[in-house]
């Protein structure tokens, strides 16, 4: 089971579930990508309207894609570049999760998507700022190792 995630400051502002035998490949990932797109309209009109919306994903290929690139572009979706692979930052919201979840048998792909919304309905802004101050702390390291980051267009 995976689960694609994407939050702010404040909390998450869309959840997708990937059904088993799903295949992540480029079309999903666009479609994933609009539905962000109106997600952030809707939760977070007021950054969306003034343009302080960054996207931030790994390198995979889905991610990196022509297709992908071009689709920012024309939605005008700004996109910070991923860490450099010594400096990756982990999905810090997650642990809570796995700690919930390890060591446990689920039944059904249902019994995984219900107890992982569970955890994260727990999840606090307090958690969400952790991540968030996290991640600037990675960004704050390349900075100061002037680390080069190749910024894709």
């Amino acid at each position: 089971m995976l689960i694609i995630l994407f939050s702010d400051i404040r909390g998450i502002v869309l959840q997708k579930f990937v059904s088993p035998g799903q295949t992540v490949n480029v079309n999903f990932h666009c479609e994933v990508l609009r539905r962000l797109k109106e997600c952030v309209k809707r939760r977070r009109p007021e950054m969306w309207k003034n343009g302080d919306t960054l996207f931030h994903s790994d390198n995979t290929p889905a991610h990196t894609s022509l297709v992908v690139r071009e689709f920012l572009t024309r939605n005008n979706m700004t996109t910070v570049p991923h860490l450099p692979n010594h400096l990756i930052w982990p999905p810090y919201v997650f642990p809570k999760m796995k700690l919930r979840l390890k060591g446990r048998s689920f039944l059904s792909a249902e019994e995984i998507q219900a107890e992982s919304q569970q955890v994260i309905i727990t999840l606090t802004p307090a958690d969400f700022n952790e991540c968030f101050q996290k991640w600037q702390n990675g960004w704050g390291r390349c900075v100061q190792a002037e680390v080069t980051v190749e910024i894709r267009t």
